[in-house]
């Protein structure tokens, strides 16, 4: 079944085997710019976190191809509706040779400020009139404004223009000629402008060099076989996904979670109740039930929260190996009022937007456990977990930014134990910053970071774990914290316990502790903070669990000889050794008493 609007017919045939090359030739380029932006950008929060994204679209802002390492937030969405709000400000009539257009409008991104999507046309045949498509990066720029260094490092905002500068599809380059205008207003706008800017050229850069790349494909092997190829991928993709969801039983499928809070309603659980309904080849998930925008900053506009999040889990459940194109969402199907804390309107505020999306992503696949169980996993700890400093350094006297965020444990499936420590299922595949350029760079020391014991779901098939990270603050500084699901653990399944939840804790020099979740607090220095991240939930009946299996968590220090017994029913000995006996009959106990 082939949606009406994709039934197109190539104005040529191309061969497989040219088919295959084009399309390879295509998916190196967003990840050789990828790597370059890595090497070229100034701050840490590109070239390690990697909080950015590269891919290419057709001339409707269709995605084409992204990059591997691109996060699943931007890629899933952002590219293309980036591509299309620019198309509707100017016009294709209006976007020409040259130009560079960037964009960050929370009316069409429904993203937070700071990330800011920049594409250029790609034109070609004779005297460039054919328009390819377009090449765009989509990077976090680290200050942009706003009520807080950092920008979107807020708990306290109630309004996107507390939150910083917004440009909606404004041209940063004309015809081939950088607007200065343009470049004073963003340089003005940022507390960190060498920075701001350095990362600005390595992302205009990207543009530019993918453009060309993109040219190179096309020049080789024809512009019209080129287009060929690529509605050939986009027609592989959207049938693979169709066999997939073909496989799932019918049927209207529901779950639900919820987060902490907003920030400013601090009693009050933001609900993410939602259903997903399969017939046949297609899919729809329906977020008619979630919370209506809430006062705080976790709001998002529809396609950078409902859809976004919908095309994160649908990947997740559907195909995953297929790479990420237009045709792979074909048969995915979004319905959400107006509204919702994840299709705000107005001036909502979107500064911690990302901070709900990992839980919406683990719900939506939470509601298929009845039907793909064997596809499903249990809760991970879906919690970015950002802890970010900000204050003068001792050494230069100059402002510094340091945005870091949890790991924590994944949930198992069946046949394997949750991975982890990792970020979040909205993060992808995205690095922590080393310990040793934290401490080079900011005044801060880390004093440890391990595994935590017993954070994992116990079950036949047991929950990532989660971390414990102690830091000392070595100077005065401001910390932005926000931590979420403290009180939404997150789930195990089909018997599988819960992960353990996360904790933030601010340890003063005098000894006392306070309990953060999300708030921006004062740090002196040989202040302390304890971060200790969740774990994921386990799968099956913890009492199947192989024996041996226990006893090897228990060595490694994941599980707890006292755990092996309460959770598991595996009798060890002093030295951790598992009782072969003794564990079956504790285990024949426990079944005929349940």
């Amino acid at each position: 079944m082939t949606h009406p609007a994709h039934q197109r017919t190539a104005s040529v045939q191309v061969n497989p085997i040219s088919a295959e090359m084009i399309r390879h030739a295509l998916l190196a380029i967003p990840n050789q710019i990828d790597l370059n932006i890595t090497r070229t950008a100034y701050s840490p929060i590109i070239y390690v976190y990697k909080d950015f994204a590269c891919g290419i679209v057709d001339p409707e802002g269709r995605l084409i191809c992204q990059g591997k390492g691109s996060i699943p937030l931007f890629v899933a969405n952002a590219l293309g509706v980036a591509v299309r709000d620019g198309i509707a400000v100017h016009g294709l009539e209006g976007i020409e040779p040259g130009d560079v257009i960037f964009s960050n409008d929370p009316g069409s991104l429904g993203q937070h400020l700071n990330n800011v999507a920049m594409y250029t046309p790609i034109f070609a045949g004779a005297d460039n009139a054919e328009l390819v498509g377009f090449m765009a990066v989509l990077v976090h720029w680290i200050d942009i404004g706003g009520m807080v260094v950092g920008s979107a490092a807020t708990s306290r905002s109630t309004d996107i223009f507390q939150e910083g500068i917004q440009f909606r599809s404004v041209k940063l380059w004309s015809r081939g000629e950088p607007v200065k205008d343009i470049y004073r207003i963003i340089e003005s706008n940022t507390r960190f402008p060498r920075m701001l800017m350095g990362d600005v050229k390595s992302q205009l850069a990207g543009c530019l060099l993918g453009k060309e790349m993109m040219l190179g494909v096309v020049n080789k092997y024809g512009l019209e076989t080129v287009r060929a190829s690529i509605e050939l991928m986009w027609s592989r993709s959207e049938a693979a996904a169709r066999q997939t969801i073909s496989r799932i039983p019918d049927g209207t499928y529901r779950a639900g979670s919820f987060l902490d809070s907003d920030s400013i309603d601090v009693n009050r659980h933001i609900d993410v109740n939602l259903e997903v309904r399969v017939h046949g080849d297609e899919m729809t998930v329906d977020f008619s039930g979630v919370a209506d925008q809430v006062k705080g900053p976790l709001n998002s506009g529809r396609e950078g929260g409902a859809v976004t999040a919908a095309r994160i889990a649908f990947k997740y459940l559907v195909e995953p190996d297929e790479p990420a194109n237009d045709g792979s969402f074909r048969p995915l199907h979004v319905v959400i009022p107006q509204g919702k804390f994840l299709s705000a309107t107005g001036s909502a505020p979107m500064g911690g937007y990302s901070t709900p999306l990992p839980t919406v992503i683990d719900t939506i696949i939470k509601a298929m456990v009845k039907g793909v169980p064997e596809y499903v996993a249990g809760g991970h700890h879906a919690n970015f977990g950002i802890h970010g400093y900000s204050g003068n350094s001792p050494a230069t006297g100059q402002l510094y930014h340091c945005n870091s965020t949890m790991h924590g444990g994944w949930g198992a499936s069946l046949g394997h134990d949750g991975p982890g420590p990792y970020k979040t299922m909205a993060h992808g595949d995205t690095l922590d910053i080393p310990v040793e350029m934290q401490e080079a760079l900011y005044p801060i020391r880390i004093e440890s970071q391990r595994m935590r014991i017993d954070s994992g779901g116990a079950g036949q098939f047991r929950g990532g774990l989660g971390v414990e990270k102690v830091s000392t603050f070595l100077a005065p500084c401001s910390s932005h914290v926000s931590s979420d699901r403290n009180d939404c653990a997150p789930w195990g399944i089909l018997g599988g316990k819960d992960g353990a939840a996360p904790d933030v804790q601010i340890e003063r020099a005098d000894g006392r502790r306070e309990v953060v979740k999300k708030a921006t607090v004062g740090i002196a220095p040989g202040d302390r903070m304890h971060i200790t991240s969740g774990g994921g939930g386990g799968y099956g009946d913890p009492l199947a669990r192989e024996p041996a299996n226990v006893e090897r968590d228990v060595r490694l220090g994941y599980v707890s000889h006292e755990a092996a017994l309460t959770d598991y029913g595996v009798v060890l000995d002093d030295e951790g050794k598992c009782l072969a006996l003794e564990t079956r009959l504790e285990r024949e106990r426990r079944r005929i008493e349940n």
